[in-house]
Formats: structure tokens, C-alpha cells, sequence
């Protein structure tokens, strides 16, 4: 409400002093907080510093844009490097400049939000992504993406921008950022960009600070206020270790944005750092919520949220240990589950039990999650097992699809290599126990009501 009443259009200092001063502060604050790299400090010798954009999605457009034009930037002088003589028109040097933009290649693994591939389009670039394996938990390795870099620039591609993260919407994986990092030292015009939109809050503890590791040699690092740390969106909050590339890439000044200050180079003007003009003074409820909970408030909260998860995880390998099954590692609070397809219940659901006398969909599952999708060789066996996946995929959404349609609660669902799969997690404030284990007994009943009626299990009481 207090930012609303500013009603400020805080797209330079000159207009909007306290605005621009206060949003520097609180995301030096959160860098901090964070133990993000120094170099992301505003104060740093590097020129770094943050901004806050509307979204995780908006910041990735943004970056993406900086890295485009930061990579072209290194053909000095495109039309040299295709035999064409230094002093070509600029109509030459423009058309050799889009053709170099036809073959930049964006990258992300498989298990990065789909904003990466739509900032891909907006960019006009290409996009591609990088197969994970449940074997690695679904994280994107240094192996693997050294293996894609290889192929696309053996095939006359430029890859120049790469989306690594931290806690998938989908699973929370975290990807390996030290084998990343290492990798970058063969790419070094490669931009690396740490998309971090809900698990980021998770830096705040001590014990996951060893995630962060690498982060130095990225090249931005974005976390949302508004997923896990009691902000009301939006406040997504991006940092850079060198803003140059982006104020490079995003600046035009107009007469009528022309003044002093911004001229001296002393001030920020955040219209530079971001696609808008105008921007709200979103810095301000950063500063009621950091002044309101304090460093340690906050670190409860995120606290009590982790142990909440682990609780529900617990739940489902305990007393659900029948009815389901996880499929990925439990992280951040989030349990990934889909409903567990019994011999006897693939015998009633597609006419045969199982093959050789094992369960397939069953030995997918070591240590209570997902170790690695089993594809057959035989095609006898594939088809039993697909036959058996499909049959739980089908099972797992309707019983997704019944919760949501009742409204008591609400779950998301997903796909994982081919796995459907229900996704539970809350961040909000009020959450306790008793709205989980609510939560919980709402699955299992749920799920025994279905399997009921697919004549597979006794009534439920």
C-alpha cells in the first residue's frame, strides 16, 4: 500500500532519489544475507550490484538480451572475420551481424523453467536443451553440459547463454555448479545465469551455503522475494557481478531523459538495468519485510518450512509407503510423489501383471526415490512397462485432477521423463502442521476412493 501511494515513476534518480537510493541499500542487504559473491555488491570493484525486475521470467529476458550483445561484441569486426575488408559499409557490417545472430544458440537443461526458451524467442535466438538424468538426481552436470557445448560448436553453432539452477520447478535439483564453473573457463564469453526463483531463499541458512559455491564465476544470480521470503509479488531481485554488459546493451538516451546527474556517471538510473522505463518503488516492502522480521525471522520461517517438508516426506514413506512413491530427492520443502501401481493392481488395470515375475514400474525406485527410469531391452518387457507407466501416469492425474476440482486444497502436477508425477510444497506464512497432515490424509484418502473404483482396493473407511 505504501509503495502504491508513492506513486513514483522511478525510472531515473533525478526523479525518484529515495526510490533508486533504497533499492540499492536493501539488495546490498540481501546480498548479504545470501552470502552471495561480493562482486554482487553494488560496492564492489567489479561494478556490480542488483536491480529488482517483476519476475524471474523478466529477468531472464533481460540478461539474455546483455548476453546476445555482449557475445556479438567480441567480433570486433564481423565483416573481417568473413574475408570482407575492414572498411565494409555499415550495411554489410549489419547484415554479417544478423547472420552471426542466426546461429546463437541459448541453452538449459530439460529441467529449466520454460521461461529460458520463451526469453529465446523474444531474443530471436535458438534454444536448446540439455538432457538430465535421474542418475544425477535431474541436475545438470559439468559432463553433460561440455558434451552439448562440443556438438553445437562442432556443427558451426554459437552457444552464448546458459541457464543453470537452483531448486527446478520441478524437482528442486540443484545443478552442479562447481563442474559448471569449471567448465566456463573453456567458455568464457559464455553468460551463465543462476535462476534460483524459489529455492535462492534457502542461501539465507548456513547449511546450504555450500550450494553457492561457483557462483563467482557466473554471471547473474536471481532469487524471488515473493516465492519464500513474505513478500507480496512482485519483487524479484537479479545481481550481477559486472553491470556494464547490461547497462551497455539496454541503454538509450533520449533528449528528454537527458540530465546532469545521470550524465556525471555518480548515480544509478535503474531504467538502464530493465526492458520498462518506469518502474514501482518495490524496494520499499524489501524494507518493511527485512525491518519487520530481521535476518533471523526469516531464517525460521524458510526453517520451518524445510522441516515441515520433511515431515510430509516422512508421512508418504511411512504410512503411504503402499500407496505411493517418491520420485525425485525431497529438497526445499517439496515432496514429489505419483501414485505406486501394485502387481495386482497393472493385472486388473491392462490384463497382465508383470514381467518374468518383477515388478518394472517398482524397480525404478531405490532408497525411496527415482535412481533411473528402466527402458527394457526387450520389446516384450517394453511393452509391459510402458503399458505399466502408463497406467500410473493415468492413475496419479486422476487423483491430482479430483483434489483440485474438491477445492480444499490445491496440488500442481508435472512430467518427469516421462513420469506424472504430483508436486507438494508450501511457503506460506500460516502453514502449520495440522494444514499439511490435512493436506496429507486428503491424498491418501483420495487415492484409495480411485484405486476403489478401479475395483483394485478395499473401501476406504
Amino acid at each position: 500500500m505504501y509503495s502504491a501511494a508513492f506513486t513514483a515513476p522511478a525510472f531515473n534518480w533525478l526523479c525518484s532519489p529515495a526510490c533508486t537510493e533504497l533499492e540499492t541499500i536493501v539488495l546490498d542487504w540481501l546480498c548479504k544475507l545470501l552470502h552471495l559473491p561480493e562482486s554482487y555488491l553494488s560496492t564492489s570493484a567489479t561494478g556490480g550490484g542488483g536491480v529488482i525486475q517483476g519476475s524471474a521470467s523478466e529477468a531472464i529476458v533481460t540478461v539474455m538480451i546483455a548476453a546476445r550483445e555482449r557475445f556479438i561484441k567480441q567480433y570486433k569486426d564481423p565483416i573481417a572475420l568473413n574475408g570482407h575488408p575492414p572498411k565494409a559499409s555499415t550495411e554489410q557490417k549489419e547484415h554479417e551481424e544478423w547472420r552471426l545472430k542466426t546461429r546463437l544458440v541459448a541453452l538449459g537443461s530439460e529441467m529449466s523453467h520454460s521461461s529460458t526458451e520463451k526469453a529465446a524467442r523474444i531474443t530471436g535466438v535458438n534454444y536448446q536443451s540439455i538432457s538430465v538424468n535421474a542418475t544425477d538426481e535431474f541436475a545438470l552436470t559439468g559432463r553433460g553440459l561440455k558434451e552439448a557445448l562440443s556438438d553445437l560448436t562442432r556443427s558451426g553453432w554459437e552457444p552464448f547463454y546458459l541457464t543453470v539452477t537452483l531448486g527446478t520447478t520441478s524437482t528442486c535439483a540443484v545443478d552442479k555448479f562447481k563442474e559448471i564453473a569449471e567448465v566456463k573457463k573453456e567458455y568464457p564469453n559464455l553468460w551463465i545465469h543462476v535462476d534460483a526463483a524459489y529455492a535462492g531463499a534457502a542461501l539465507l541458512l548456513d547449511e546450504y551455503q555450500v550450494l553457492a559455491e561457483g557462483f563467482a564465476a557466473f554471471d547473474s544470480f536471481n532469487f524471488n522475494m515473493h516465492k519464500w521470503l513474505l513478500t507480496n509479488f512482485d519483487a524479484s531481485c537479479l545481481f550481477l557481478p559486472r553491470r556494464e554488459p547490461l547497462i551497455s546493451a539496454l541503454t538509450i538516451t533520449p533528449s528528454y531523459l537527458q540530465n546532469k546527474y545521470s550524465t556525471s556517471g555518480l548515480v544509478t538510473d535503474y531504467r538502464d538495468w530493465q526492458i520498462p522505463l518506469g518502474r514501482r518503488f518495490r524496494a520499499l516492502k524489501i524494507w518493511f519485510v527485512l525491518r519487520s522480521y530481521g535476518v533471523n525471522g526469516l531464517k525460521e520461517h524458510v526453517t520451518r518450512h524445510i522441516e515441515l517438508g520433511k515431515k510430509f516426506t516422512n508421512w508418504v514413506r511411512d504410512e503411504g509407503k503402499d500407496l505411493f512413491e517418491l520420485v525425485a530427492t525431497p529438497r526445499f520443502a517439496l515432496t514429489v510423489l505419483r501414485v505406486k501401481i501394485r502387481e495386482e493392481v497393472t493385472s486388473g488395470l491392462s490384463g497382465s501383471a508383470h514381467v518374468n515375475g518383477k515388478n518394472k514400474t517398482e524397480t525404478k525406485i531405490n532408497e525411496g526415490f527415482a535412481s533411473e527410469f528402466f527402458v527394457p531391452e526387450d520389446d516384450d518387457e517394453r511393452t509391459a512397462e510402458t503399458d505399466m507407466l502408463s497406467q500410473a501416469n493415468a492413475v496419479t492425474k486422476e487423483v491430482y485432477e479430483a483434489i483440485n476440482a474438491a477445492g480444499e486444497i490445491f496440488l500442481t502436477g508435472t512430467m518427469i521423463k516421462g513420469v506424472y508425477a504430483i508436486r507438494i510444497v508450501s511457503a506460506n506464512e500460516q502453514t502449520d502442521e495440522a494444514h499439511l497432515r490435512k493436506a496429507f490424509e486428503i491424498l491418501v484418502k483420495t487415492t484409495k476412493n480411485i484405486l476403489r473404483i478401479r475395483n483394485q482396493m478395499e473401501p476406504a473407511p
